[in-house]
Formats: structure tokens, sequence, C-alpha cells
């Protein structure tokens, strides 16, 4: 049974860790140790999180399956891209399943989740980057309707990467 929880900053040290499992499972083989580390502790140590979390933009969704953490999503509801100047949007940040429960419709029900939130919150399109070589991704929101309209760059340590800007109207 899966359970999805709204994050507060009590779960800050649960959050950071999840965060630096999952971003590390599903990118460490394309990124050297270094670089890794530097991303990790940085983005994704306590004082970041607890951050996060006291920002009132940001929305994290905590899901549990059989009462153990297994995933998340981040919503930002004021970043904005200046190539959709026209709409009202909420980001979708971040989106990671634990690689253990991966194919469970786990990412699915968080997809719908951060979607729902755009819709109670009026927005007329929800956006997201995604890394350009980060194909299973790109088609897993391809499949919820996701289309590219840009690109920026992403920093991971010392390496700089593309990511693609992907939107959908709601």
């Amino acid at each position: 049974m899966l359970e999805i929880k709204v994050a507060t900053i009590v779960d800050a040290t649960l959050l950071s860790a999840i965060s630096k499992q999952t971003f590390y499972e599903a990118f460490h083989a394309q990124n050297t140790k270094t670089d890794m580390d530097m991303f990790l502790a940085s983005h994704f140590g306590i004082a970041a999180t607890e951050e996060e979390l006291q920002d009132a933009n940001n929305t994290f969704y905590l899901v549990y399956q059989e009462g153990i953490l297994c995933a998340y999503a981040k919503v930002t509801a004021v970043d904005h891209p200046m190539e959709l100047p026209n709409y009202t949007t909420l980001r979708i940040s971040r989106i990671y399943v634990l690689d253990a429960f991966i194919g469970q419709g786990i990412g699915k029900l968080l997809m719908q989740t951060c979607l729902a939130k755009a819709a109670s919150l009026n927005k007329t399109h929800v956006w997201l980057g995604v890394w350009e070589k980060n194909q299973h991704a790109i088609e897993f929101y391809q499949r919820f309707g996701f289309e590219q309209f840009g690109t920026e760059t992403f920093l991971v340590g010392t390496d700089l990467q593309t990511d693609w800007l992907m939107q959908k109207a709601l």
C-alpha cells in the first residue's frame, strides 16, 4: 500500500538521505565520484534540505510503501521560465524513486500528484528540466504529454551539463 505525505521540517533528515541516494543511483555511472560527492554535499545536505523545506513556495511529497520511504517529488510555485512568459506555471523540480521501487507505478503516482497540485493552484502549465542523456526520464515525461521547449545548463560538481526544458499545458 502506498501512502503520500507532504514533507515538513521534521522530515529533513529523511528527505536529505533519500535525495542523496536517488540522485546517486540515477547518475553516478555518468559522473565522476568527485563531481557526485560535491553535488550531493552542496545540494542535498541537511542544511540545504531544511532551507528548501522552509521555503513556502516548495512542496515535497514523500511516498511510503509499507512504511518504507521509497520516493519523493518537489514542486516549486514561483520558478518561471522566461520562455513561457504568458503562462502561470508550476515547476516539477524533482521526481525520484529508489531503484528497488522503479516499475511499480510510484513515479506515475507522483506525477499525478504534481499535476493535481498545479491544477489546485490554477496553473496553466507545468514544466521541468531533465538531463538530455536521461532517456528513460524523457520518455516518462513524454508519456504524460510533456514537450521540449528549450534547454538550460545544470552543474554537477564541476561538470556543466545540459537539461531539456519540457512543458505541458493543463
